[in-house]
This record gives structure tokens, C-alpha cells and sequence, in this order.
């Protein structure tokens, strides 16, 4: 029943005459892992590392498809949705963040995602989420980090935006200093 259910509710790239997908990210490793694992599965992959460069991209070839990082070092990636929903209307397009939270799902779907993804993320929750029927229900994860790998991530998040700074970090935080030192010094949680 299930795998049946999944056939109804999920389309296969062959069903796409165009097969042009965005992916734009500012991290490095991960956009270039995503592009060689969306390439083998039958995607033809453009990559952008800031807002600047995925707009020349989406001026110039308005994609099918894409993946967007909602926070980028220029700017807020919303804003290359909205150019894209603006361009071409039948866009899917996915948000993907290290910070999954409430508003800024309902702020992405506004703009014109068709869905919204929290990292860490692989080749196959993406696929899933660009191709899924629009009135299929996005399924849970199958393994979601922990509330404790949220918070980690996020410190370690300020922390480098911060310049490995731990004052800096933990002003921002708004924690004592030798908290987050502690926070720091432990591993990541599971």
C-alpha cells in the first residue's frame, strides 16, 4: 500500500520535458554533493553561490526546478524565489535551511516554494520534495536531529559567522561567555 501510495503521489523527472534545476547554496561541499547526486538522477544541474549570481542565472534561463538556501551570505535566498515565481509560474521550488522554523516555511510557500526542507538534507529527500504531486502531504522525516542537534547547530552556526569568536558569539547569544565555552568543547549531540 505504501509504495503504492508513493507511485500516485510522486512524479519521475522523465515526466518533465524541461529538466533544468538551481541549486543555490554557500556551502561549498554540500551545493557541489547535491549537484553531482541531482545530475546522476537525471536533473540538468546549475549551480549559484549567491543571490547576485542565481539571479543572472534565473534571468537568463528561469529553471524548472530549484533549490534555495534561505540564508546566504548576500542576502536572504526568498528573494530569488519571488524572481523566479515571477519569471516562470510553474517553477517547483524548494527552500532549504539550517534553521526550520514556522514563519519562514509559511514566508517561503508565500513566495512560491512548493515545499520547505531543514539540513542536513540528501539527494533523496530533495528529489522527493521537487518532484511530489502538489496535493500529496509532505511525509516526516525519517530521521529528524534532535532538539539538543538543532541548538548545537546553531551555535556552531553563530560561532563561525562570528569568526570563531566566543565573546562575540556569546553577546550574540545572549549566553555567559563560559557556557558557551562548555557548549563548544562538547561533541555533537545525536
Amino acid at each position: 500500500m505504501r509504495a503504492a501510495d508513493q507511485k500516485v503521489n510522486k512524479f519521475k523527472i522523465e515526466d518533465f520535458e524541461d529538466k533544468s534545476l538551481l541549486i543555490v547554496d554557500d556551502d561549498d561541499p554540500l551545493r557541489g554533493r547535491l549537484a553531482r547526486a541531482m545530475e546522476k538522477k537525471g536533473f540538468q544541474v546549475k549551480e549559484a553561490k549567491t543571490i547576485a549570481e542565481s539571479l543572472k542565472i534565473v534571468k537568463n534561463t528561469p529553471p524548472s526546478f530549484a533549490l534555495i538556501d534561505l540564508r546566504l551570505d548576500d542576502g536572504n535566498g526568498l528573494d530569488v524565489v519571488k524572481e523566479i515565481s515571477k519569471i516562470k509560474k510553474d517553477s517547483r521550488i524548494v527552500m532549504l535551511t539550517g534553521y526550520g522554523n514556522l514563519p519562514t516555511a509559511v514566508a517561503a510557500v508565500k513566495a512560491g516554494a512548493i515545499d520547505y526542507i531543514a539540513k542536513p538534507v540528501d539527494a533523496d529527500d530533495v528529489e522527493a520534495a521537487l518532484l511530489a504531486s502538489p496535493e500529496s502531504k509532505a511525509k516526516p522525516p525519517e530521521n529528524p536531529m534532535s532538539a539538543d542537534r538543532v541548538k548545537w547547530e546553531h551555535i556552531h552556526r553563530v560561532f563561525e559567522l562570528c569568526n570563531r569568536n566566543v565573546s562575540e558569539t556569546a553577546r550574540r547569544l545572549k549566553m555567559h561567555r563560559r557556557t558557551l565555552q562548555r557548549i563548544l568543547s562538547k561533541r555533537s549531540p545525536r
